[in-house]
């Protein structure tokens, strides 16, 4: 059931030196482009990254949070062309979330690293420095990477506990359940 799905993903950010291989890296792909996208306009666009120079890069994209991608065998860059929704991020976001399912579901680690509205050094944003590093036009903008993997660590779910059902609210805010 997809609630189990929900209930064992976990961010990974140390990966087993193992590849990924061709038939679950197809299976991502076909994920993410199954992605919903508002009116049908799929804004984004994606980058499959394999190389271990160019893994080693996208790790040095932003000085916190992104250095484990080097250890990764695998890096979804998700992009996208503004001029082509208004909703572009929101679009992304989708598509990002979705990676991160089929990789739960493919029995694959992975993590999220924001680098929209992120810096990479003092001189240029985190998605400058990928959109030279990946060779994107001017007109792409980079969301977000994925990073996915073999984890090497089995880490539990979040407790059922730990959730925040105060945060849920019944047809006006503040009425409670």
């Amino acid at each position: 059931m997809f609630i189990d799905l929900l209930r064992t993903r976990r961010s990974v950010r140390q990966f087993q030196d193992k590849p990924v291989g061709k038939e679950k890296i197809d299976l991502l792909v076909e994920s993410m482009l199954r992605s919903p996208s508002s009116r049908g306009l799929n804004p984004w666009e994606f980058v499959v990254v394999t190389e271990p120079k160019i893994l080693g890069g996208l790790a040095k994209a932003k000085p916190h949070g992104a250095s484990f991608i080097k250890n990764a065998p695998l890096a979804i860059v998700v992009c996208a062309d503004p001029a082509k929704c208004d909703v572009w991020v929101e679009d992304c976001s989708i598509a990002a979330l979705i990676i991160h399912l089929a990789a739960t579901d493919l029995g694959l680690g992975s993590c999220w690293v924001q680098l929209r509205l992120r810096e990479h050094d003092a001189r240029m944003t985190s998605e400058e420095y990928v959109q030279k590093l990946l060779g994107l036009g001017d007109n792409m903008v980079v969301e977000a990477v994925v990073a996915i993997g073999y984890g090497k660590e089995d880490k539990p779910g979040h407790a059922l506990s730990s959730l925040s059902y105060d945060k849920v609210n019944y047809n006006q805010y503040g009425q409670k359940g």
